[in-house]
């Protein structure tokens, strides 16, 4: 118990908190003052009456049951996260006690165990995307490909204010681009990608006065795309270039950094982190080495102590919590370390070949679904492009009804495009992962073909 019967956790008593009034100078009232009369809530809140703990209990229990996840279910969900298979050693790490925190290590004297996990991340990163310097993680992948985007604006003062984007990135990307660029005096030029894959002559096109451009690779069709004439179109026209990339497909697929890539960002959900209903993940940035001092987040550096022992330390901290605002790289001050440490467990446990086995399954058995589904009267694959692991379905009926109707087989078909883009109503994004076995995919034809109207 506190001061005055109060348990600990509860912020202040009613005396304490007239006594802070008085301290400030204010009367009841008058802290809230500078908001607006309009803006205030004028009724009572509408709460019911505080339940004891059992009766919380039995609540929740309630709402949970109404679930369906993808633990009962056969998930073919995508566009963006993933069900992949986490391993048992994944969740046994990352949640011993020394490592569940989402805050940054200050002290490096006493986080020694997390800092050198973040540079064991940092380095599988490089080695991944084909880069030389990664940071420790930053917000998600959105947040990862708009600081990519400000990052190589500051590498290219002078030349033109707008950025050239594929319109084959995730719409969500595109629309936390627009919220961040709009207020940096940044214009962003979309490149068309009709056919599923961007078009190069027009990316070539709008480069021009351009200082950056972003493709995402595979993109949000799933294509796979031609990064080696994308990014030569943009360097020729004077713009760097930023690689928004699934980690896992890097375990089959080039490096972006073997095609001239400047900046590599993505979302890292894809390795040792669970769907959960879309978060929390973690993004990923990795550049070259002589641009490192303009690159975001925690960078953790490896030294010596004074006795010459191994240790690491968060070095160039140009966060706005070391530097003037003003001068700072970023000013996004959180990350999702706890999910970085689950990726660093994850790569560390598969290794090179482990990946490029999860990366071979996943496009093996994604074919496999898409042949099968394409010969289905009444679907077609929407797209010719190369794919991953996703691909895009043009259905016979509104693709939500047939998600609808799936669900009630246990089976998640999808994800359909109306959720990205409204008037995209009979198209169906499916995702196929490692976890999905022959008899999953099977199901998921045998549905499709009975939801569609097939005997």
């Amino acid at each position: 118990m506190g001061r005055n019967g109060t348990h600990p956790y509860l912020p202040m008593t009613e005396d304490e908190r007239k006594k802070a009034l008085y301290a400030a100078g204010l009367k009841e009232g008058e802290l809230f003052s500078s908001i607006p009369d309009e803006l205030r809530l004028k009724r009572p809140l509408d709460l019911p009456a505080a339940s004891g703990e059992l009766e919380l209990t039995r609540e929740f229990h309630a709402l949970m049951s109404r679930n369906t996840t993808t633990a009962q279910a056969i998930s073919f969900l995508g566009g963006g996260v993933y069900d992949h298979f986490v391993p048992a050693a994944v969740d046994a790490i990352a949640s011993r006690g020394e490592f569940v925190t989402a805050y940054t290590p200050y002290q490096a004297e006493a986080s020694q165990g997390s800092l050198a996990a973040f540079f064991e991340f940092q380095t599988m990163i490089v080695q991944l995307t084909g880069m030389e310097v990664a940071n420790a993680g930053v917000y998600d992948g959105a947040t990862a490909t708009a600081e990519s985007v400000l990052m190589a604006r500051r590498l290219t003062k002078g030349r033109g204010g707008a950025v050239v984007v594929s319109a084959a990135v995730h719409p969500e990307y595109v629309e936390v681009l627009r919220t961040y660029l709009q207020w940096n005096g940044i214009e962003m030029r979309l490149a068309p990608a009709d056919n599923g894959a961007t078009d190069c002559g027009q990316l070539e096109r709008l480069a021009k006065g351009s200082f950056a451009a972003v493709v995402a690779n595979p993109n949000v069709y799933g294509s796979v795309e031609d990064l080696a004439g994308l990014f030569a179109a943009a360097k020729r026209e004077g713009a760097l270039c930023i690689a928004v990339a699934n980690p896992i497909t890097l375990g089959v697929l080039e490096a972006p950094g073997a095609f001239g890539a400047d900046i590599v960002c993505g979302d890292g959900q894809p390795l040792g982190c669970y769907q959960n209903f879309g978060g929390p993940s973690f993004g990923f940035m990795a550049a070259r080495r002589k641009d490192v001092r303009q690159l975001p987040g925690r960078l953790v550096g490896e030294t010596t102590d004074a006795e010459g022992r191994r240790g690491f330390c968060l070095t160039l901290q140009t966060r706005e919590q070391h530097i003037r605002r003003e001068r700072a790289t970023s000013n996004i001050c959180t990350n999702h370390a706890l999910m970085t440490i689950r990726a660093t467990v994850y790569m560390a446990l598969l290794g090179p070949r482990g990946l490029a086995e999860v990366a071979r399954q996943c496009a093996a058995k994604a074919h496999y679904a898409a042949a099968k589904i394409a010969a289905l009267p009444g679907y077609r694959l929407t797209y010719g492009a190369p794919f991953f692991h996703e691909f895009v379905v043009t259905c016979p009926r509104p693709a939500s009804d047939v998600a609808a109707q799936a669900a009630l087989e246990g089976i998640f078909p999808g994800v359909p495009l109306s959720r990205l883009w409204p008037e995209r109503t009979g198209e169906l994004l499916i995702a196929v992962t490692e976890k999905r076995t022959r008899e999953d995919i099977d199901r998921l034809v045998g549905a499709l073909g009975r939801i569609g109207g097939v005997r």
